[in-house]
C-alpha cells in the first residue's frame, strides 16, 4: 500500500491547493486554517458532503491568532511529524499588477506568519505559494521619482529588489532547533495542462539539505524542426498543445448560474467587439469615451473590453470578472464568465459547491490556486519525499550553500492584440498566423539566492 503523507495547509481559501494535493493520491490534508467565513462555510459543506478528508479540521481564524500547538493537538501530531505545511500568503503587497507597497516591517505580514508555524510545526517539507511578483520585491520601497536613475541616493539593502525573498531565505536558515533548504520555481499552469495561463511561484522546503527538482512542462508550443522541445539541456520531448477555455466549459449548460455580469453600459461596448478581441476593435470615439485616461496610457491595457476565445487558454482569472479593464467577456455571448465556467478553468472537481454572496463566491475561486498545479507539485514533493524515507529521513551531510531560483518558462503570451498600427483578432477554427508570438527564447533558466 502507497504511503500517505500528512499536511496541514494554512490561507486555504477555497482550498485549490489542497484538493490537488489529495488527488496525487499521497496526501491527506488533516487541518486547514482559514480566515474568512464564506470560505470556511465552503470547506465545512464540501467536507460534510465527502468532499475532503473524513479527519480534516477546521480552524476558523487567524494565522495570526492560532497557536500551532493547538492545531497539531487537534490532529494528535508533535512537533516535526507533520510531513508538509502549505498554504499560500495572501499576496496584494508583492502582486506587479498594481501598485507596491512598502514592507516596513516584514515580521508584521503573513508571509513571516507562514514562517513561524514553519518553526513551531517543523514539518519535513513546506509548499507555499505565491504571485511572481514577491521574487523581486523589496522590503522597503522606493518611489520612482527618488530612485538613483532619477538622481536619488543609492538604494539601501532593503530597499534592493529580491530583499524580501533573501531577508524570508536568513530567517529559515536560523529557526529554533532547524534550518530548512528552499527551491523555488517559477512556473505556469497552462505549461502543465490547465486551460489558463496562471505564472505562480512555488517555495518547496525541506529540513534535509534536500534540493527538489520540479516537472519539465508537458504542454506547449513544439518549436523545433523534429517537432520536440528541449527543457532540460538534456532529454527532448513533444509537448502536447495547450488546453484552451473551450476545452474547460464549451457545452456547459447552467440554469440560474452564478454569475457577477456586467452593467447595460459595460455590454453596450462589449456586444461591438467581436469574439477574440478588445477595445482596439472599438471606433475611437467609443474607446475614447468608453476608457477616459486609460486610453492614453502605454501599456497594460489588453484587457479592456476584452471578449475570450474558445481556441485559446484563458487569461488568469480575476476575482470579479466585470471589470471593464480586465473584463473576462464570454467567446460568444454578451456576458462575464459564471462561477461555475470560473470552477470549471481552476478544475475544481465537478461536484465542488461555494458558499457565500456572489463576490466571495468569486475571491474564492479567482484567487485560489489551480488544482492541477497542486497536483503537479504534490507529485514532485511526494516522490522527493518516498527517496527521504527510504533513507530513514537522514539528513544530508553536505548542506546546501545557496538557493535556486528556476525559472521554467512561467512567462507566456499566446497571441498579439496591437502591432505597427493593426488590430489582430483571434477567430476561432482560424489559422491565426499572424496573431501568435514566436516561441520565447528563454526556456529554463537557474539563478541563486546567497
Amino acid at each position: 500500500m502507497t504511503h500517505r503523507y500528512k499536511a496541514i495547509s494554512l490561507f486555504s481559501g477555497a482550498m485549490g491547493l489542497d484538493i490537488g494535493l489529495e488527488q496525487t493520491g499521497r496526501f491527506d490534508v488533516l487541518a486547514c486554517v482559514e480566515i474568512e467565513p464564506s470560505f470556511c462555510d465552503t470547506i465545512r459543506k464540501n467536507h460534510a458532503a465527502g468532499r475532503l478528508h473524513s479527519s480534516l479540521k477546521i480552524f476558523q481564524g487567524s494565522v495570526s491568532n492560532i497557536d500551532p500547538n493547538d492545531v497539531l493537538a487537534a490532529v494528535g501530531l508533535k512537533k516535526g511529524e507533520v510531513d508538509i505545511l502549505v498554504g499560500g500568503p495572501p499576496c496584494q503587497s508583492f502582486s506587479t499588477a498594481g501598485r507596491r507597497r512598502t514592507i516596513q516591517d516584514p515580521r508584521g505580514t503573513l508571509l513571516w506568519q507562514f514562517l513561524r508555524w514553519i518553526e513551531v510545526i517543523q514539518p519535513k517539507f513546506f509548499l507555499m505559494e505565491n504571485v511572481r511578483g514577491l521574487l523581486s520585491a523589496a522590503l522597503s520601497h522606493r518611489p520612482i521619482a527618488e530612485r538613483p536613475e532619477k538622481g536619488g541616493a543609492p538604494l539601501s539593502q532593503d530597499e534592493q529588489p529580491g530583499s524580501v525573498v533573501r531577508a524570508f531565505a536568513n530567517e529559515l536558515q536560523n529557526l529554533n532547533g532547524y534550518s530548512y533548504h528552499m527551491d523555488i520555481f517559477e512556473v505556469n499552469a497552462v505549461n502543465y495542462g490547465a486551460p489558463q495561463l496562471r505564472e505562480r511561484a512555488l517555495f518547496i522546503g525541506n529540513r534535509f539539505n534536500s534540493s527538489v527538482e520540479f516537472s519539465e512542462p508537458t504542454h506547449g508550443i513544439n518549436d523545433t524542426e523534429d517537432g520536440q522541445i528541449l527543457f532540460d539541456w538534456n532529454v527532448k520531448k513533444k509537448l502536447q498543445p495547450w488546453a484552451t477555455l473551450g476545452d474547460a466549459i464549451r457545452g456547459l449548460t447552467e440554469i440560474n448560474p452564478v454569475i457577477m455580469d456586467f452593467s447595460s453600459r459595460k455590454k453596450s461596448y462589449l456586444a461591438k467587439v467581436p469574439q477574440g478581441s478588445n477595445w482596439r476593435s472599438l471606433s475611437i470615439e467609443d474607446q475614447m469615451k468608453s476608457m477616459g485616461r486609460a486610453w492614453h496610457a502605454k501599456g497594460g491595457r489588453s484587457g479592456w473590453w476584452r471578449r475570450l476565445s474558445y481556441d485559446l487558454p484563458c487569461p488568469t482569472l480575476v476575482t470579479m470578472p466585470n471589470h471593464a479593464s480586465t473584463s473576462l467577456c464570454h467567446p460568444t455571448e454578451v456576458r462575464a464568465l459564471t462561477l461555475r465556467e470560473y470552477l470549471r478553468i481552476q478544475e475544481f472537481p465537478s461536484d465542488w459547491e461555494v458558499f457565500g454572496k456572489t463576490p466571495e463566491q468569486y475571491a474564492q475561486i479567482g484567487n485560489a490556486v489551480p488544482v492541477r498545479l497542486g497536483r503537479v507539485a504534490g507529485d514532485v514533493i511526494a516522490k522527493e519525499m518516498d527517496a527521504l524515507s527510504k533513507n530513514r529521513w537522514v539528513e544530508k551531510k553536505s548542506k546546501l550553500d545557496s538557493y535556486r531560483v528556476i525559472y521554467i518558462q512561467s512567462h507566456i503570451r499566446t497571441r498579439q492584440w496591437f502591432k505597427n498600427g493593426k488590430t489582430f483578432i483571434w477567430e476561432d477554427d482560424g489559422e491565426c498566423g499572424n496573431a501568435t508570438y514566436s516561441a520565447p527564447v528563454t526556456k529554463k533558466r537557474v539563478s541563486r539566492i546567497r
